[in-house]
């Protein structure tokens, strides 16, 4: 090594930088302004692009003053100026000395005729757009496994809402991008099982998001039958995807926002649903019950036990009266046995001959007595069997064996066939059994 010269890497770079300045003159270049920039310091910094390759500019404040125009991205120009190298930067740059314009880029007028046809054929319709599902389970994700979008997107997938996410490896750059991308739409349409896909990229420079105004890749998008976001770049950056697909999102983070609702909102929501479903049943439960009260009051007055016992209570009662009126008949009849047993003993002590008088009496009045006991006893019996009738004419089992029956619908009774309704299942009691009916018809 003590025998071989080594340079710095200054000394390499300055050396390219001799050698490009001295032996390339100042010559014309034409291309495409991408990354326009135009500093408070007054200097223009921007790269002239095709379709191979990018060109860095430089065009200083004392050569731009003279501008006539406003350049923009997207726009053609011719700059002419001297070649030259940024030693710190290591790369090779045209110092512009003048600007024209040349007309609309090739790029941009490529992205306007597509554009232009992908909308005349319907594409960017709102009406074939399909509806984000509002609670998906899983999400395909096409996007650079490396790159900062998918980085973005997990990271507030797992603050959101956390859920399963597939991610399609693809390129998101060059001349391959587009059909890489595809790929991807096809393999989640027809191999994973996915409720939502996110096509999605960091931000670049437009020659870096062209891949996106793909004709191939746009209907490839409108054809999915997963509903799809894009999600290509930062907020100002808009390229054929985001118009074709359901919805456009202005960044990766921002399609993750989109995609997925928020757990707390949601938890707060159903929080909210449990309260007032809770209020509500309670108000329906205590409703129910005054309801459920007020009709067992009504129908405890009429149930035929409930009238059955008012009868019975009606019989004991007139059974008991009947006793009570047979023992003031049996006091009388006590008394007069011994009244009869002491005129007897009187009547033999006092006088043989007026035996016979007194006992033709007492035989009259046994007679008239019983006469009078049987025809009071007579009648009570007959009001009894008449109170007897009747309490057997108003007993419900009577009735049911009379051939009427007992109408009822879930244990109440029915007393009208307004209480009806065609279909209604109803229970017949006879005084054999019970049978359960359909209605088919009411009239």
């Amino acid at each position: 090594m003590d025998n071989v010269t080594v340079f710095s890497v200054f000394e390499i770079t300055r050396h390219i930088r001799q050698v490009i300045e001295t032996s390339i003159e100042a010559l014309y270049v034409k291309g495409e302004v991408s990354n326009f920039v135009h500093h408070s310091s007054g200097h223009i910094y921007f790269n002239l692009k095709d379709e191979y390759a990018t060109l860095r500019c430089t065009f200083f404040r004392n050569q731009n003053y003279r501008l006539d125009f406003q350049p923009a991205n997207g726009q053609s120009v011719i700059c002419y100026g001297h070649l030259t190298v940024y030693e710190k930067g290591g790369s090779y740059n045209l110092n512009v000395m003048n600007m024209t314009p040349a007309g609309l880029g090739d790029m941009q007028a490529k992205f306007e005729a597509l554009k232009k046809k992908l909308q005349a054929e319907g594409l960017f319709d709102e009406s074939r757009k399909q509806a984000l599902p509002r609670y998906p389970e899983r999400i395909g994700i096409i996007t650079s496994p490396t790159g900062a979008a998918l980085q973005d997107i997990t990271n507030v997938l797992s603050r959101r809402y956390p859920i399963q996410a597939w991610v399609y490896p693809a390129l998101v750059q060059g001349p391959n991008a587009a059909e890489s991308v595809i790929k991807g739409l096809e393999y989640f349409n027809h191999e994973a099982a996915v409720d939502l896909i996110i096509v999605t990229r960091g931000g670049g420079s437009q020659e870096d998001l062209f891949c996106f105004n793909d004709e191939k890749l746009a209907r490839a998008i409108a054809a999915s039958r997963i509903p799809v976001i894009s999600a290509v770049g930062h907020e100002i950056d808009f390229t054929i995807s985001d118009f074709v697909a359901d919805l456009r999102a202005p960044t990766p983070s921002a399609a993750a926002e989109i995609a997925v609702p928020n757990r707390d909102d949601l938890l707060n929501y159903l929080n909210s649903l449990s309260q007032r479903l809770n209020l509500s049943v309670n108000s329906k439960l205590s409703s129910s019950k005054q309801e459920l009260s007020s009709l067992a009051l009504e129908f405890s007055r009429y149930h035929p036990q409930k009238i059955f016992q008012t009868y019975q209570q009606r019989f004991d009662m007139a059974t008991l009266a009947l006793e009570q009126t047979k023992q003031l008949l049996r006091e009388p009849q006590i008394a007069f046995e011994h009244t009869r047993q002491r005129f007897i003993y009187t009547a033999q002590r006092s006088h043989e001959n007026r035996l016979s008088k007194y006992r033709n009496q007492l035989d009259r009045m046994q007679e008239h007595l019983n006469f009078h006991f049987q025809q009071k006893f007579d009648t009570l019996k007959h009001t009894l069997l008449l109170e007897e009738q009747k309490l057997e004419l108003a007993s419900p089992q009577y009735l049911l064996q009379k051939g009427w029956t007992l109408v009822s619908k879930d244990d109440h009774i029915i007393r009208s066939s307004k209480e009806i309704n065609q279909g209604e299942s109803l229970k017949i009691t006879f005084h054999d059994g019970k049978i359960e009916v359909e209605v088919t018809d009411c009239k």
